[in-house]
C-alpha cells in the first residue's frame, strides 16, 4: 500500500510498536533528540532505542541528522497523514458498502 510514495504497510507496522509510539511522542515533544537522550526518558537501553528509531526511520517517521558526533532525530510527520487519508479512504468504502448491504437488506434482497 503506497500513499504519495509512502509505504503505508511500513508505517502501520512501525507505528504497532507501544515504544515506538512513545519515541514518536517524544520527538513531537522535544522536536529533535539524540538516541542517548531518548533512552534516559524510556525503559529500554539506548541500543533498543537505537533499533526502534531504524524502523522509524524505514518507515519515514523519523530522520536523522548528524551534529558532531551524534545523530539528532526528528519526528516527520508526512507519512502519519498519507497513513491517515488511507485509513479514511477505506473507512469510506466500507461504510458505503455497509450502507449499500443495508439498502438491500431493507429492500428484501
Amino acid at each position: 500500500m503506497t500513499v504519495a510514495g509512502i509505504d503505508v504497510g511500513a508505517v502501520l507496522a512501525a507505528m504497532a510498536d507501544p515504544t515506538r509510539r512513545q519515541l514518536l511522542d517524544e520527538l513531537v515533544d522535544a522536536g529533535r533528540a539524540s538516541a542517548t537522550t531518548l533512552a534516559g526518558r524510556l525503559p529500554v537501553s539506548r541500543q533498543a532505542v537505537v533499533k526502534h528509531l531504524r524502523v522509524l526511520e524505514d518507515a519515514g517517521l523519523v530522520a536523522g541528522t548528524r551534529a558532531g558526533r551524534e545523530v539528532l532525530y526528528s519526528a516527520r510527520t508526512e507519512p502519519l497523514d498519507a497513513s491517515a487519508r488511507w485509513l479514511a479512504d477505506r473507512a469510506a468504502a466500507w461504510d458505503r458498502r455497509l450502507s449499500g448491504l443495508k439498502r438491500a437488506a431493507e429492500r428484501g434482497e
